[in-house]
C-alpha cells in the first residue's frame, strides 16, 4: 500500500528477485525524474538524503530510495552485486510515468550501481556520480581517520544505522573501472579532495577512462559523497541543476 505524505508519496516496489524496496516519490508534473541512490549505510530517510531530495524536487521530480538491507527495505545488502536489481524496479516504475528523461544521481557505492546500470540499460538520459569508486575491492575506507570519524559522528543516526543488514558472504562484482566505457549517456563526476572513504583518485579514473560526454569537479577540502553536498550546498546545487538543464 502506497501513503501520500504532502507532496510526496511513500511507495513498496519488488525486485526481479522478489526483494522489497521502499521509495519515497515527489511529484510535480516535471518532464524529467531524478532517481537517487544512497551509499552504504545511507538511506533515503537520512537527513542529509531527505535535503537533497528536496533540493532535486525544486526542478525535478524525484525518486528516493533504500537499497536492500538498508532502511525499510527488504533483503542483505551484497555490496552491488544484487543492487542493480533494486536500482532496476525503481527505474521501471519511473517509465510507467512516462517521463521525458530519467536522471540518476548516485552517491559512493550508489554512484557505482548507478554507472553499472547506465552501462547495460540506454533509457537512462544522464548520470550524476559522487565520490564513485573504480573498484570496490581498492575502497580505502579509512575509518580510523579522524576526517572519517568527525563527518560520520555529525550524521549519526541510530535508527538508520541499526537497519543496515550486510550479506554475511562476499560475491563477485562488476568494477565500475571495467565499464565506464560502455556509459553512453553523460556522465557528471563529483569527488572530494580530501575524501578518507572512496579516495578521489577513484572517480578521476572512471573519469579518465569514460568515453561519453563527461565533466569532472573536485571539492577542494570536500569529504565524502553527501558531505558534498552538506558542505558546499550552494555550489553542488548549481553543478548538479546547470548539469541536467544543459
Amino acid at each position: 500500500m502506497n501513503i501520500i505524505i504532502n507532496c510526496m508519496e511513500i511507495i513498496s516496489l519488488t525486485t526481479n528477485d522478489n526483494v522489497k524496496i521502499a521509495a519515497d516519490y515527489y511529484e510535480n508534473q516535471n518532464d524529467g525524474i531524478v532517481i537517487i541512490s544512497p551509499g552504504w549505510c545511507m538511506t533515503k530517510d537520512s537527513g542529509a538524503f531527505k535535503s537533497i531530495a528536496q533540493m532535486f524536487s525544486e526542478q525535478f521530480d524525484v525518486l528516493s530510495f533504500d537499497f536492500r538491507g538498508h532502511g525499510k527495505s527488504g533483503g542483505w545488502f551484497t555490496f552491488t552485486a544484487k543492487e542493480l536489481l533494486d536500482l532496476d524496479a525503481v527505474v521501471q516504475f519511473a517509465e510507467t510515468k512516462n517521463y521525458k528523461k530519467i536522471y540518476l544521481a548516485g552517491f559512493s557505492l550508489g554512484a557505482g550501481t548507478s554507472l553499472i546500470y547506465a552501462s547495460q540499460n540506454k533509457n537512462i538520459n544522464s548520470v550524476i556520480a559522487v565520490s564513485a569508486p573504480a573498484d570496490f575491492g581498492k575502497i580505502e575506507n579509512q575509518m580510523w581517520k579522524k576526517e572519517a570519524w568527525g563527518e560520520t559522528f555529525k550524521k549519526f543516526e541510530l535508527s538508520r544505522f541499526l537497519s543496515v543488514r550486510p550479506y554475511p558472504i562476499p560475491l563477485k562484482k562488476i568494477k565500475p573501472t571495467d565499464i565506464i566505457d560502455k556509459v553512453e549517456c553523460p556522465v557528471l563526476f563529483l569527488a572530494g579532495e580530501k575524501d578518507p572513504t572512496v579516495h578521489c583518485w577513484h572517480t578521476k579514473e572512471l573519469y579518465d577512462k569514460a568515453l561519453c560526454k563527461k565533466e569532472f569537479k573536485l571539492f577542494e577540502n570536500g569529504c565524502h559523497a553527501e558531505d558534498l553536498y552538506l558542505h558546499f550546498e550552494d555550489e553542488f546545487k548549481q553543478i548538479c541543476f546547470n548539469w541536467l538543464n544543459n
